[in-house]
């Protein structure tokens, strides 16, 4: 065996190691406690009312821009989230919501309660905006949903995307100021939806793709983060947080994961 030929297979068994022990065993254990949870058998079955999170009625004087993220359906839900967008205009006695679907038009605007169950598991507010800031940006998020490029039917693709984290995550880097984005969970959330796979994003990081089933972004906000097969692994310094695949952000300043 030559001197290439046994560096190579070295670096390919590293390879392998490497990503078993980051992605594959996090995802696989997150698989095995999903698989103890009581499940609807399908989605006429499951709860897709309000989880009671946001008021019932918001007070009119105020823009509210939020992120909410929920597990998914079936199995698919040990490994991947759910994102959608809650907007409320100043004056606005009712919030909307805007998501994407796997069938019909994708693009969906109030087909479901705010903050309604996904598949019946609860979600979580992942980010939250208020006040005379939202009210500025609230504009430019209803902007970048009426430009989001994959809304015709036949568009969406559940892997690696364009999905529905790829159109909450396109909004969110295309208004910088929000400083906001979707959680490690929400798979698709990396798929290149402006075709570029190599570049610096809006908000300043470096990212590098192919095609959404594996790259890394890195940069002073966000830190180092890997994707492999829509997993993400990562580390942020400035923000005291790790990303564990399928489980989601460990957050050391509070010790809580608000994907789970």
């Amino acid at each position: 065996m030559s001197k290439t030929t046994s560096l190579t297979l070295r670096f390919a068994r590293r390879t392998v190691v490497f990503l078993f022990a980051v992605f594959i065993l996090p995802a696989l254990l997150h698989l095995a406690v999903w698989s103890l949870k009581d499940r609807p058998q399908g989605w006429r079955y499951a709860t897709w009312a309000s989880a009671g999170i946001l008021p019932e009625k918001p007070p009119a004087d105020q823009a509210e821009i939020y992120v909410l993220t929920a597990r998914t359906g079936g199995m698919k839900g040990a490994f991947a989230t759910h994102s959608w967008l809650v907007l409320k205009p100043k004056g606005a006695e009712r919030y909307d919501r805007y998501d994407v679907v796997g069938w019909g038009t994708p693009v969906r605007k109030n087909a479901y309660d705010a903050d309604g169950h996904w598949y019946s598991n609860k979600p979580v507010i992942n980010y939250r905006l208020v006040g005379e800031k939202a009210e500025e940006l609230l504009p430019k998020v209803e902007r970048a949903i009426a430009g989001y490029r994959w809304r015709e039917r036949g568009d969406y693709t559940i892997w690696p995307g364009p999905n529905s984290n790829t159109f909450v995550e396109t909004v969110l880097q295309r208004v910088p100021a929000l400083a906001a984005s979707t959680p490690s969970t929400a798979i698709g959330r990396d798929f290149p939806a402006d075709g570029r796979w190599l570049g610096y994003r809006d908000d300043g990081a470096f990212f590098a793709t192919a095609g959404g089933y594996f790259g890394f972004v890195v940069g002073s906000k966000v830190g180092l983060e890997l994707n492999f097969l829509g997993l993400v692994a990562g580390i942020n310094p400035a923000a005291a947080r790790i990303s564990i695949p399928a489980f989601g952000a460990l957050d050391f300043t509070g010790l809580t994961s608000p994907s789970l």
